[in-house]
């Protein structure tokens, strides 16, 4: 039967979300280090993004197949760490787009895994948001040690290979500690469904049509809000270290990290009082303010202050979209279902 709260997933969103503190503000820099011009940057960057979209699917048909997401969640923590040296020390732009390719095949589909099969396990009753705040805490803890770190500082592309490496390779341990067999063989979705719903005939589960208007305008403020958050995770970095000779890369995404904790906290309550819908469009909202600061007002004191948007931005977003797209697949296909929703909703993030 699914659990509640099932604590053995804390350790995995812990680490995994550590490795994503190694990697998510540093890949842009790596890549610069390496030689690369700001175009070719650009580049490669859209080539990790795209793989992002294609890899989660893969995988999560790899899960649903052998019912088993343990294998797939292995394989997924350990492919970062196999091609950090690679990628931090090897500038030829052929090699660095298949490690890229490689690299996004295995951050966004442990990722998406990791949240299919804790909505799977906890059920209807569990709390994802409880589980999920702390993969926040563990991006904070990297986050601020990078920042502050006399050794190995992840200024240059061979030292930040060494950190993801690491940081991968920390994530595969929880993986080892989780039960081998993930299915559970019952369960509601933890979402909030649309009115006018019925049972399915497979799964006597209510279900959503795919194309229907719910669906569609979930998914669409989920791309746009994720098109648009391409500039934080793609270029803030490089904004921040060359154009305002400024290094706190680190801190702002600490800074960030730290606002969503409490929305991530709570946010079971606030799907339950307001639904799924209306909470990715507050975050959309808040997408648009963040990027008008940069735009409009790039002041240090504000642009710093401008990531406690990230509360919307992300707070309010991830655990709304995993609850709608959790809600679309029951737990039987739900590793491809929701690998396909997350690939096209936040693919691009």
């Amino acid at each position: 039967m699914p659990q509640p709260t099932d604590r053995r997933f804390i350790p995995s969103f812990l680490f995994f979300s550590a490795a994503a503190a190694a990697r998510v503000p540093y890949l842009p820099i790596l890549l610069r280090d390496l030689g690369y011009g700001p175009i070719r940057v650009g580049t490669l960057m859209g080539i990790f993004q795209g793989a992002g979209v294609l890899g989660p699917f893969l995988f999560g048909y790899w899960a649903d197949r052998v019912g088993n997401y343990r294998p797939a969640l292995l394989v997924a923590a350990a492919l970062p760490a196999a091609v950090a040296f690679p990628l931090a020390l090897l500038a030829n732009p052929v090699l660095s787009a298949l490690c890229l390719v490689l690299l996004a095949f295995g951050i966004r589909s442990a990722a998406s895994l990791l949240d299919s099969v804790t909505t799977i396990r906890i059920g209807s009753s569990g709390n994802y948001g409880r589980i999920r705040v702390w993969g926040s805490v563990g991006f904070i803890m990297v986050a601020l040690f990078l920042q502050v770190t006399p050794l190995l500082r992840p200024a240059g592309a061979p030292n930040i290979g060494i950190w993801i490496a690491v940081f991968a390779l920390a994530s595969v341990v929880p993986v080892l500690r989780l039960p081998a067999a993930f299915l559970a063989s019952s369960g509601d979705s933890p979402v909030r469904r649309p009115a006018g719903t019925g049972p399915s005939k497979k799964t006597g589960r209510a279900s959503v049509p795919v194309l229907s208007a719910y669906v569609l305008g979930g998914l669409s403020m989920a791309f746009v809000n994720s098109f648009s958050m391409a500039a934080l995770y793609g270029y803030f970095p490089l904004y921040l270290t060359e154009v305002l000779r400024w290094d706190v890369v680190g801190l702002s995404f600490a800074i960030g990290t730290a606002s969503e904790l409490p929305v991530i906290f709570l946010s079971s309550l606030l799907i339950y009082r307001f639904g799924p819908l209306p909470l990715l469009a507050v975050s959309t909202l808040g997408v648009a303010a963040r990027l008008a600061i940069w735009a409009f007002l790039p002041f240090k004191p504000l642009l710093l202050a401008s990531h406690l948007l990230h509360a919307l931005c992300f707070g309010t977003f991830f655990p709304a979209f995993v609850h709608f797209a959790a809600g679309i697949f029951p737990p039987e296909s739900r590793g491809r279902g929701m690998s396909l929703f997350v690939a096209a909703g936040i693919g691009l993030h």
